[in-house]
């Protein structure tokens, strides 16, 4: 049996967390190991510049007669590949509520959606990315259920806690109670930890029952084909009383674990950390470079894009990018500007102030969009998230009209293209969607402004007519993402170097990977505007013009990206 790892070193590791019965959970780790041994490819395929990811729900598109997922693999098929190479398919497990967040059953593909046959024919054609819901799971799952009837193996699966206990440090993602009431067998009432909601109940980790159950589910997921796994809220894995709860380095263990035991069986798994937090926080989660994740949800860009919009200035968004730092060539950020969550604000802290953060929040309520709140420490409440579509946010849904709309919205992709790092891109941002208020006014959930369902035909007529908002941001989108995944200095470890201009509206970033180079230039002003050429000889890939002047001419929230020769 291939094994590698080191046995004294991983025993001490666990003995840190779990005390003496460190030798036990590492006699369940090698049978893991042997378990999917067979059942998972030990290949290596390091990510290149080819490597984008679709983010999406399995049931965003819909049509009679298919499973969702057959329909999502044809719309893969027909509109995503090649440019679009992955699927992150948002939790496609049975669930309760949040809209898959709260899973029944993490070994089962939710039967709405469809089978594990629908998602091996989509693994067949494209990457996958799986979400991993460590944290918590539903209250109707069967784990939960087995706890509440004081099932003996179940009995520590999950955490109650006196609630008289001062709690007042943890950190809240939600104004939300912390602690929620559940009956139990014998008649007596627990007060389980439920940092989302109360029909999510947090796993126990300090559980080595739970360490072992959930490594044999990130184990399944990679046997199943995925290539990225995202660790969903892993922030608030470990919980201590008397601390905050958050980035705990117990939690740092535990992924740094996971990722031991996934590297013995394959080097073609990637774990993706998804912590809504500020930046520096957010950033930890690199490890040393080689130890923790590969990659880490880039939070800070897509709130800092709308910020220079709404400014017309970059100073800010430059000073950031600039100090972005990896620890290794091996490690770098999954860059997305929407998702199936509202922009989170945390990520702004340290970068911006709160009266600007205010006025994003305004910004998002003029646009008809809503702002999530959360608790603080001392009792007030702050804006956790913009819920919004991205494109609505960029620009007013009725003020401005469709062509200032798509280049506003096309200018901040491609500078997420552009940034260093893998890209997502979320559903709705690909198709040209815009705010569904009927989703909220339908469930009273913020979040569903930027959820709303398609039916495939009807999609597959906008963005085939001509003239279409739809049509012509999706044309747009495709046309950069071919130029992008056939330029190696668009590669996710390449270098990034950032350039500062007296003209506060024009953000560059020269990117290079052997011997390419290319420059991505804008311009957020309404306003054309012009730059010192960096080089003499460029040419520009979108227009395939040769450019060979000492200024470099944008017009209105115009972007180029210019090849050295």
């Amino acid at each position: 049996m291939k094994f590698g790892l080191n046995k004294t070193k991983t025993i001490k590791t666990l003995s840190g967390l779990y005390g003496n019965k460190a030798k036990e959970i590492y006699a369940n780790i090698e049978l893991l190991i042997q378990k999917y041994q067979s059942k998972i490819k030990n290949t290596s395929e390091p990510l290149t510049e080819k490597d984008v990811i679709l983010i999406t729900y399995g049931d965003n598109i819909q049509e009679d007669g298919k499973s969702h997922l057959q329909t999502l693999n044809k719309f893969v098929s027909k509109y995503c590949l090649p440019e679009i190479n992955s699927t992150h398919i948002l939790p496609c497990f049975p669930y309760s509520s949040d809209d898959g967040f709260s899973v029944t059953d993490y070994y089962e593909i939710d039967p709405n959606l469809g089978t594990w046959d629908d998602i091996e024919q989509l693994s067949e054609m494209n990457n996958l990315m799986f979400d991993a819901v460590v944290n918590h799971m539903s209250k109707s799952s069967q784990w939960f259920q087995w706890y509440l009837a004081q099932k003996d193996k179940y009995k520590d699966y999950f955490i109650a806690v006196n609630p008289e206990i001062d709690l007042s440090k943890v950190i809240r993602p939600r104004a939300l109670p912390l602690l929620s009431p559940f009956k139990m067998k014998n008649g007596e009432v627990n007060h389980i930890w439920t940092t989302f909601s109360a029909d999510q109940v947090d796993l126990n980790f300090k559980s080595p029952d739970v360490f072992i159950a959930m490594l044999d589910v990130l184990l399944y997921y990679t046997s199943k084909g995925s290539k990225f796994i995202r660790l969903d809220a892993i922030a608030f894995l470990w919980k201590e009383i008397g601390t905050n709860c958050l980035h705990l380095e117990q939690t740092h263990t535990i992924i740094k674990l996971y990722k031991e035991v996934i590297k013995v069986l394959t080097d073609n798994l990637y774990i993706i950390t998804e912590t809504n937090v500020p930046h520096k926080e957010n950033i930890s989660y690199f490890g040393n470079g080689e130890n923790e994740a590969d990659l880490v949800y880039n939070f800070s860009l897509a709130p800092l894009l709308v910020y220079s919009i709404m400014k017309s200035n970059v100073s800010v968004l430059h000073n950031w990018a600039k100090s972005l730092k990896m620890p290794s060539n091996k490690v770098c950020f999954f860059n997305f500007t929407a998702s199936h969550d509202g922009i989170g604000m945390r990520p702004l802290q340290g970068i911006i102030s709160d009266v600007e953060v205010a006025e994003l929040a305004q910004r998002t309520e003029n646009h008809g969009g809503q702002v999530g709140y959360k608790n603080n420490e001392d009792g007030s409440q702050s804006p956790y998230e913009l819920n919004c579509n991205y494109m609505d946010l960029l620009s007013h849904p009725v003020e401005e009209n469709d062509e200032t709309r798509i280049i506003k919205m096309m200018l901040t992709q491609s500078i997420m293209l552009a940034f260093p790092g893998v890209p997502g891109i979320y559903f709705h941002s690909l198709v040209g969607s815009q705010n569904y208020y009927k989703g909220v006014e339908d469930s009273g959930i913020k979040r569903r402004i930027n959820r709303e369902k398609l039916e495939y035909a009807q999609l597959e007529t906008a963005l085939n007519q001509e003239g279409n908002l739809r049509n012509s941001v999706f044309k747009s989108y495709k046309k950069l993402l071919e130029l992008r995944t056939n330029e190696k200095a668009f590669n996710p470890f390449g270098n990034a170097e950032y350039f500062n201009f007296v003209n506060s509206t024009v953000f560059v970033v020269k990117r290079s990977f052997e011997n390419e180079t290319i420059y991505g230039v804008y311009n957020f002003s309404n306003k054309e505007t012009a730059i010192n050429a960096l080089e003499p000889n460029v040419v520009d890939l979108i227009s395939k013009t040769v450019v060979n002047e000492s200024l470099w001419k944008l017009g209105v929230y115009q972007f180029k990206w210019l090849k050295k020769q």
